[in-house]
C-alpha cells in the first residue's frame, strides 16, 4: 500500500527538503505551496531522480483553497499518512509597534492555518487508524525574547495546540510531533517582515535592531534544513515518537540554558546573547 504524505510551504528552505526527504523513503509526497510557479526545482529533481512528488496548490490561509487540495488528494489517494506543518512567515517588532492586525495576520499563518489542516487531514486518519501529524514550531515557541513577540507568541500557541491535540489523536492511532529548530539557514530570515511601525523612529528602534542583527549573525551559521528535513523523517520513523525534537546546535544550547537556570539567570543569560548587555 503506497502511503502518502502532505507538506506545506515547500518552495524552498525546511519543506523543500522535507518534500524530498520524504519522497526517498517511498511516500508520494505532495508539495504544496502558495505559488507554484516556484515549483520549478523541485519538479526537475523528482524527475532527475524518479521521486513520487506531485506539486499542488494551496493557500494555507484560504479555508477554501485548503478544503479543494485535501479532497484533491483524498480523491485520488483515498488516505492520507503523514502531515507536515511547515508553511509560515516571520514579523520583527517589539509589542507597541505592532498592529492588532499585524498580529492577526501573523497568527493567521503560523497557527489557524494549522488548525484549518488538522480539521480537514484528522478525520481521514481517524478512520485509518493511523498516521502522524508534523508541526514544525521553533525553539522560541519555548523561549520568549524581545523583538518579534508575533511570530513568538504564535509559535507559543502551536505547542499547547500540538501538545493537546497528541492526547486527543492518540487513542486513534494517530501519533502528533512537534519539531523544534534553531535558527536554520534558509531565506527565512531573509524574508521576515518588519511592522510598519517599526520602520519608524521609535522609542524601540534600538532594542529591535541589536535583536534582529543579532539573530541574522546567528543565521549565518546556522543549522541546514536539510538537517531539519531528516530530523522530520526520523521521527516519523520512530516506533514511539517522542512529543518533541530539538534540531540545530544553538536550539539545544538555549533549551539546556533554560533548563538548568533560573529564570532570571536566564533572562540575563539571553540578553548577553541576543545584544552583548
Amino acid at each position: 500500500m503506497e502511503k502518502v504524505a502532505i507538506v506545506t510551504g515547500t518552495s524552498s528552505g525546511i519543506g523543500f527538503e522535507t518534500v524530498l526527504a520524504l519522497a526517498k523513503e517511498g511516500y508520494f509526497t505532495y508539495a504544496t505551496m502558495r505559488d507554484t510557479t516556484k515549483s520549478g526545482k523541485i519538479k526537475e529533481i523528482a524527475q532527475k531522480e524518479n521521486l513520487k512528488i506531485n506539486v499542488l496548490e494551496l493557500d494555507v490561509d484560504d479555508e477554501n483553497s485548503v478544503k479543494a487540495a485535501i479532497a484533491h488528494i483524498l480523491d485520488q489517494k483515498q488516505r492520507i499518512d503523514i502531515l507536515v506543518n511547515n508553511a509560515g512567515w516571520g514579523l520583527w517588532g517589539c509589542v507597541e509597534d505592532v498592529s492588532v492586525d499585524e498580529f492577526k495576520e501573523q497568527f493567521e499563518t503560523n497557527f489557524f492555518s494549522i488548525i484549518r489542516l488538522i480539521q480537514e487531514v484528522a478525520p481521514t486518519m481517524r478512520k485509518q487508524g493511523s498516521g502522524t501529524i508534523v508541526n514544525v514550531s521553533s525553539v522560541v515557541g519555548r523561549i520568549g525574547f524581545p523583538a518579534s513577540p508575533a511570530y513568538i507568541s504564535s509559535k507559543f500557541a502551536l505547542e499547547g495546540l500540538s501538545e493537546s491535540l497528541r492526547f486527543e489523536l492518540a487513542p486513534f492511532g494517530v501519533d502528533v510531533i512537534i519539531i523544534e529548530p534553531g535558527v536554520i539557514k534558509t531565506n527565512f530570515m531573509k524574508n521576515m517582515k518588519m511592522a510598519k511601525k517599526s520602520e519608524l523612529d521609535t522609542v524601540y528602534k534600538d532594542i529591535t535592531t541589536k535583536v534582529v542583527s543579532g539573530v541574522k549573525m546567528m543565521a549565518e551559521m546556522g543549522t541546514s534544513p536539510k538537517e531539519v528535513a531528516n530530523t522530520i523523517v526520523t521521527s516519523i520513523k520512530d516506533r514511539n515518537p517522542l512529543p518533541r525534537y530539538v534540531v540545530g546546535n544553538d536550539a539545544s544550547m538555549f533549551l539546556e540554558a533554560k533548563k538548568s537556570k533560573t529564570d532570571i539567570e536566564f533572562e540575563n543569560y539571553l540578553k548577553k546573547e541576543l545584544y552583548d548587555e
